[in-house]
């Protein structure tokens, strides 16, 4: 179905997953604190160019319009092509500023049509670079305030205007990321159950989750779990990995904090026959991109080895049992022998 056949191609003879990013990844970040920024102001052809070094990317994931709005797309097709990187993804900017109370809710109709011809826009963009999806992350969509807002009006609008789109661009598949808040303090997208019945309520077949397995901790979900529910309904469209601490959004490298957890949510990847892209979403504030990126795939590398090490048909047995300290004891001695290997190469 639309892109999975040139995914397989790029696998390679041992079966490793394709790896890639959001080309935020390379990108120039500030905060609330260091408004000046961390690091030099970057393109995203200069972006682009640092994902090619980094040895192991084969897709990008790209916003758009392309920072700082005035690259065109042949530009990035031939900054991606010098580097033998494709792009599987745009993100539509439909989250900034100018949409602050609201891209697809906003109490507006003119500024809700702006953002739904973004998204449109963005679409041609994407099937012009040939991406396998367009990724909607509607982070000004929720409220702030209890009594601010009708939940059922955001909820229809949300719906609507997914829809709109999905039913517009029938050739493109359409990944929902949610997140449970931040930039609004709850958005309409929060959790996985809450998004893919949303996407139940939009009636089209070319519209899934990408789940974010940072933004699954960050919500109080087990993304192992989270990860199973949308597989089953057939929903998992795409996957952002990145670490934090629970307690907000961090965007850290891959496995830094939750490693175990991490582990699991390939696990349950691999156990359900998902075979998309393993992509990047951290955010290096302090660290050299190109290495931060590195350290992301070579963790990512050893869960998939440490994949083809599990005993199977004990770890089977265990969750059987519900045997914690027995199934935890097997997916340990796979993983640190994968580590430790991955480590010493």
């Amino acid at each position: 179905m639309f892109n999975q056949d040139r995914i397989d191609m790029q696998r390679g003879v041992d079966g490793e997953p394709v790896f890639g990013a959001g080309v935020w990844h390379f990108a120039t970040y500030v905060d609330r604190y260091a408004t000046d920024g961390y690091g030099d102001p970057r393109t995203v052809l200069d972006a682009i160019k640092l994902a090619g070094a980094v040895g192991g990317l084969s897709v990008l994931d790209l916003n758009w319009p392309f920072p700082p709005g005035d690259i065109s797309t042949g530009q990035v097709k031939e900054a991606l092509a010098e580097q033998n990187l494709r792009a599987i993804a745009v993100t539509p900017e439909f989250y900034t500023g100018k949409f602050a109370k609201g891209g697809f809710t906003n109490p507006d109709p003119g500024v809700r049509r702006q953002a739904i011809d973004l998204v449109s826009a963005s679409a041609e963009v994407g099937r012009e670079l040939g991406v396998d999806y367009v990724k909607l992350w509607p982070g000004q969509d929720g409220y702030d305030y209890p009594f601010q807002a009708d939940y059922s009006d955001l909820w229809d609008k949300s719906v609507s205007a997914v829809r709109e789109v999905a039913q517009a661009f029938p050739d493109l598949k359409f990944a929902i990321e949610y997140k449970p808040r931040e930039p609004r303090n709850r958005m309409v997208f929060s959790s996985v159950a809450r998004t893919l019945l949303a996407i139940e309520d939009m009636g089209v077949d070319n519209v899934g989750v990408l789940l974010d397995f940072g933004h699954s901790l960050y919500g109080g979900e087990t993304p192992a779990e989270a990860a199973r529910m949308a597989i089953a309904r057939d929903k998992l469209f795409a996957i952002d990995v990145n670490d934090n601490f629970r307690g907000w959004d961090d965007d850290m490298v891959v496995g830094s904090v939750h490693l175990l957890e991490t582990f699991e949510f390939f696990f349950a990847l691999h156990d359900a026959g998902w075979e998309g892209v393993w992509q990047l979403d951290q955010f290096p504030f302090r660290e050299d991109p190109v290495e931060a990126a590195r350290a992301g795939i070579r963790t990512m590398r050893a869960f998939h080895r440490a994949l083809g090490y599990l005993d199977r048909d004990a770890l089977t047995a265990a969750q059987s049992a519900q045997d914690a300290l027995g199934a935890q004891r097997i997916a340990k001695r796979a993983l640190f022998r994968a580590l430790a290997e991955s480590e010493s190469e």
